[in-house]
């Protein structure tokens, strides 16, 4: 299917696998993939690294006039470096991810991201996700997902993930983390996450992967009307009610 060059914002909780499904939408339509959580991973490593954010999150101002020469850019595909260095692996460590959502919340940390963002897309046909890429960065998008799923799902989701890469996570830690997470990203005062008007719900709490890439097919498929959508796939149609 070749569809339109547009933008597809990918939004929604903590570990629902934004990232997984933007990629694969970005490999099956031939779109760019950007990660805006690692642009914000990738700050608050800095952050760490440079003794500009404490243990209680209390974050040093130098950070913004440190941010103007900050260089990350993403290299081979989706990998965040930070000047020269391959930092990928660095940014998705539970200290990380126990400090991102307060420096998230900084409004010229947002700045610098959404700069950066805008520069890397300037060739358009891109695919982003992050918590406010459909209400903020690209509140144009022509389509836009918020993704969610059970909190006890995305707890075990991200247990697994780590796990994998040979970290000892705890279930109650990885779930407190991500409910602390879901609370600051929805109150925080700079572009809280929320779900924008237009966008189109997928909670993929009991769903696979190819189920996932089926329902955003027969939701573009719909929209652009390129050729009548399967029955079986659900969430398509341009009135929005696209939840499964």
């Amino acid at each position: 299917m070749q569809i339109p060059d547009i933008t597809i914002a990918v939004d929604g909780y903590s570990s629902t696998g934004k990232s997984t499904f933007a990629r694969l939408i970005a490999e099956k339509f031939g779109f760019l993939y950007l990660d805006s959580g690692a642009m914000y991973r990738g700050v608050t490593l800095y952050a760490q690294e440079n003794g500009l954010i404490s243990p209680d999150n209390v974050i040093d101002p130098a950070l913004e006039k440190a941010l103007e020469t900050l260089d990350l850019h993403f290299g081979q595909g989706t990998v965040l470096y930070m000047g020269e260095r391959n930092i990928e692996k660095l940014i998705r460590t539970m200290e990380v991810s126990a400090q991102v959502s307060p420096i998230a919340t900084v409004p010229y940390v947002r700045q610098y991201v959404d700069r950066r963002l805008h520069e890397f897309s300037a060739a358009g046909r891109v695919v982003m996700d992050g918590r406010d890429i459909g209400t903020t960065v690209f509140p144009n998008a022509e389509i836009k997902v918020f993704m969610t799923a059970r909190p006890e799902v995305r707890a075990q989701r991200r247990f697994d993930e780590l796990a994998a890469k040979g970290q000892n996570p705890v279930f109650e830690e990885v779930l407190k983390n991500l409910e602390e997470r879901d609370y600051i990203d929805s109150h925080r005062e700079a572009s809280p996450l929320r779900r924008a008007a237009d966008s189109f719900e997928l909670n993929n709490s009991d769903m696979g992967l190819t189920e996932e890439i089926a329902w955003v097919e027969g939701l573009i498929r719909g929209k652009f009307g390129l050729l009548d959508a399967p029955e079986e796939i659900p969430g398509i149609g341009a009135d929005k009610t696209g939840t499964v």
